[in-house]
């Protein structure tokens, strides 16, 4: 099994670069990011559930969210062996009726990106299906669309970044699951190690309209490069969730889809945002 992990992640390791970027396109020469197999003890930090229901997954599949970024979500939802997964091309996002998924998907990639390339329908649609009960998963580049302190973004989650500086780098940072966050991804004790590439760092919005959100785990580590300012990353949410309507948002700054032992983060995250709680032990 070990030998079998260890070729799974090199393989992971090599394309990982392909979904570095939050809010641009990655460069074409972009040195490939390692992804070490035992960079958590090759332990299984989120467990992985008990029967869940059947869910349907959309997933945003279009410019700003490079293929590998998108095969990573999907490759751990494997996991859930009810979950069935739908690409929507950007073309399709304005006019395809959402109400077929329990959850939408926006993985890494550019964020600006993502909202061009759906344009303001697609956005519009998106808004409603969560406002509707629908769930909303951001990673990355889809955290950032669901901030509300971009014209270009969706507002779903009250949350801004903490600087229009974003390139901040990427590596493997510390992260520690909140007293909130155990109620989705279970009794995680201590800190241990997640990828990180240029994700949001968010900080409460002023938006009166929505709910505040809530950290489900915290970063206890930071990397500030480019310029981008210090002290801001450590104790700022990895993962957070907030009710937009009758819908629920959750949103990872960081890449546990293709972290070694944290397999199972999205797959909970992707299940709470379906309103599968209570599989949540």
């Amino acid at each position: 099994m070990k030998t079998l992990l260890l070729s799974l992640y090199v393989v992971l390791s090599l394309v990982a670069h392909a979904q570095d970027s939050a809010q641009v396109e990655p460069k074409a020469n972009a040195t490939a990011f390692v992804i070490p197999p035992d960079i958590n003890g090759l332990k299984t930090i989120v467990q992985p559930l008990g029967a869940a229901k059947e869910v349907k997954v959309g997933i945003f599949d279009g410019k700003g969210a490079p293929g590998d970024g998108i095969n990573n979500v999907i490759n751990v939802l494997k996991t859930l062996p009810l979950a069935t997964v739908t690409r929507i091309h950007g073309d399709q996002m304005g006019t395809i009726d959402l109400k077929q998924f329990d959850v939408v998907v926006f993985s890494g990639g550019s964020g600006s990106q993502q909202s061009k390339s759906i344009g303001e329908a697609g956005l519009k649609n998106v808004r409603e299906y969560v406002r509707g009960g629908g769930g909303y998963c951001g990673i990355c580049a889809g955290a950032y669309l669901a901030c509300s302190n971009f014209s270009w973004g969706l507002g779903i989650l009250n949350a801004s970044t903490v600087s229009s500086k974003w390139a901040r780098g990427r590596g493997f940072m510390d992260m520690e699951v909140t007293a909130d966050g155990k109620r989705i991804l279970g009794d995680v004790q201590g800190i241990f190690k997640v990828r990180y590439a240029n994700g949001p760092i968010i900080k409460p919005g002023n938006r009166t309209d929505l709910p505040a959100f809530t950290p489900v785990a915290l970063y206890r580590s930071e990397i500030a490069e480019n310029g981008t300012p210090v002290g801001v990353m450590v104790n700022s949410p990895a993962q957070a969730i907030g009710i937009f309507g009758k819908g629920r948002v959750f949103i990872s700054s960081s890449h546990p889809e293709n972290t070694p032992g944290l397999e199972h983060l999205v797959p909970r995250a992707i299940l709470w945002a379906a309103g599968q709680q209570e599989v949540l032990k």
